[in-house]
């Protein structure tokens, strides 16, 4: 089974993804990790888009099946999967979790260092252009389309369920 998982930053992507991969025992890949160059401060250097999809199809050919998590819009990929996974939560409780997650993962340095303010601020308000599709390259009426035009099955789950509930309607979807 090949299921991608996708939605907006902190809509539960990651969370359910690594969820499904211990009840399914299938691995989970994060685009994250193929979008972005390791670097200090994290997620400031894109990768090459050929290097970033050889990469992701090298992981690909090694299961049968798997779980990828994140946005590949204008990835052109050749992948077909068996169900695509959308997740949207309201905009209030998305940007709080976001703040949240940026603190947690990164502390005061986000507020107190300069530089690090900066680009804090700017992903926050590139995440928060999600909803009202006014943000540059990830929207909701992006990710909308894309899924439109998809011939696999589609979940969408909108709404704040639990990692549990969502994984429960995924795996009755799959099975």
């Amino acid at each position: 089974m090949k299921v991608h998982i996708m939605g907006a930053s902190c809509s539960g992507v990651t969370t359910l993804g690594h969820y499904l991969s211990s009840r399914l025992n299938i691995p989970y890949f994060d685009t994250d990790e193929y979008f972005w160059e390791r670097s200090d401060p994290p997620f400031t250097i894109r990768r090459n888009p050929e290097q970033r999809n050889k990469m992701l199809y090298e992981q690909f050919r090694q299961h049968k099946s798997w779980l990828l998590g994140g946005s590949i819009l204008k990835w052109e990929l050749d992948v077909e999967f068996d169900l695509v996974v959308f997740l949207w939560l309201p905009d209030h409780i998305r940007m709080q979790r976001l703040r949240n997650r940026e603190l947690e993962r990164y502390g005061d340095i986000i507020y107190k260092d300069p530089e690090r303010n900066r680009l804090y601020n700017e992903f926050v308000n590139w995440a928060a252009g999600y909803d009202d599709n006014t943000t540059k390259g990830r929207t909701l009426a992006a990710h909308e389309e894309w899924l439109s035009k998809l011939s696999c099955p589609v979940l969408e789950l909108r709404g704040d369920l639990s990692v549990p509930e969502r994984a429960e309607k995924v795996l009755v979807k799959l099975l």
